[in-house]
């Protein structure tokens, strides 16, 4: 947070679905700067509960509402400065069943955020999306897809506006709620076989705090209608399985299941298109906004050759990790540092 607390001194900060990983991590690294305030907007009353016990912090406030209702999305938003959204709904087979609430809270409610925003002249709006996205073949990709679309059309029309829309997509945080290295450890402790769905499935390997800093660096650099993307190294599933195995009890089985409702082999987090209007920002891409209006006839063309040589940039063509170096990625995050203090027999 060094490089921006003066950007956040005496700001006014609101993260939707601030409960979850995302939020209690960056709301760490907030109390650090000088910030006015933070407020946590979210529906689930025992994890405001939880983490206002935690934090025990008078910077913070809690709020209890749902993006789906503008009404409670107006009353939080007035005199905030900066809002990180991150409430959705975010596990593929739920959104699968269940299709009808991802379009009511990822495009409905992230719409109502934006749109509050906007009439309440907020500074800047950092929209957190997904790589399932890209490509989607899911409920949950398509309503994130949708999110992006709706936060891109609004910079077009409010490219004179005070209020700056962006976005960043990331892949699977590594630890975070619902994905599989607690699932693997939990198994571990209960004496089970390692359950992986597709042995050759690769996965972008992000930790938390390199997502945090994505918002963050959207935060300090976005544009209206920028798209921000982090660079990071992927591996297999089998190589993460086996990498959480050594660290907690060497020999332990694994046992492939099948792939889930919806789930890729791969992460995909630009497409070609997108990379043809990107900005190489070193450990960042930023893609800039698609601003053409609607008169098509003036993007008619023999097409772009350049564009035959360029690939997606996606989880099986990004660098990949063997087990020691995912070993060792393993043994900085704080959830298997944890863990590691209760020893598995």
């Amino acid at each position: 947070m060094s490089g921006i607390s003066e950007k956040l001194s005496g700001k006014t900060i609101l993260i939707t679905g601030g409960t979850g990983s995302f939020g209690k991590t960056v709301v760490k690294g907030l109390l650090e700067t000088n910030v006015k305030e933070i407020r946590i907007f979210s529906r689930d009353e025992l994890k405001q509960e939880l983490m206002r016990i935690d934090f025990a912090n008078d910077k913070l406030k809690f709020y209890i509402g749902d993006v789906r209702d503008k009404d409670s999305v107006d009353k939080v938003m007035q005199d905030v400065d900066l809002v990180f959204h991150a409430a959705a709904l975010k596990q593929v087979p739920s959104c699968e069943f269940f299709p009808m609430q991802a379009v009511m809270t990822n495009i409905i409610g992230s719409n109502n955020v934006i749109q509050s925003a906007i009439k309440h002249k907020v500074d800047k709006v950092v929209c957190l999306s997904t790589d399932k996205a890209v490509y989607p073949v899911n409920a949950m990709g398509m309503s994130k897809a949708l999110l992006e679309k709706v936060a891109a059309a609004a910079s077009r029309q409010n490219m004179s506006g005070d209020t700056v829309i962006c976005s960043v997509r990331y892949g699977n945080v590594m630890c975070s709620r619902g994905s599989v290295i607690p699932l693997f450890v939990r198994q571990i402790r209960e004496g089970k076989s390692i359950t992986v769905t597709v042995r050759e499935m690769t996965r972008f390997m992000l930790p938390l705090r390199d997502a945090v800093s994505l918002v963050l660096f959207a935060f300090e650099n976005g544009n209206h209608g920028d798209l921000f993307v982090r660079k990071a190294p992927a591996c297999t599933i089998q190589i993460l399985a086996e990498a959480v195995v050594n660290i907690f009890k060497p020999g332990t089985g694994i046992k492939e299941i099948g792939i889930r409702h919806g789930e890729k082999i791969y992460e995909t987090l630009l497409t070609i298109e997108e990379l043809r209007r990107s900005e190489d920002m070193g450990e960042y891409f930023r893609v800039h906004l698609d601003d053409r209006d609607l008169n098509y006839t003036k993007y008619f063309t023999e097409g772009d050759k350049e564009e035959a040589k360029l690939d997606d940039y996606h989880s099986h063509n990004t660098r990949q990790m063997e087990v020691k170096e995912m070993q060792e990625l393993l043994m900085t995050l704080p959830y298997v540092q944890e863990e590691l203090k209760n020893p598995i027999q």
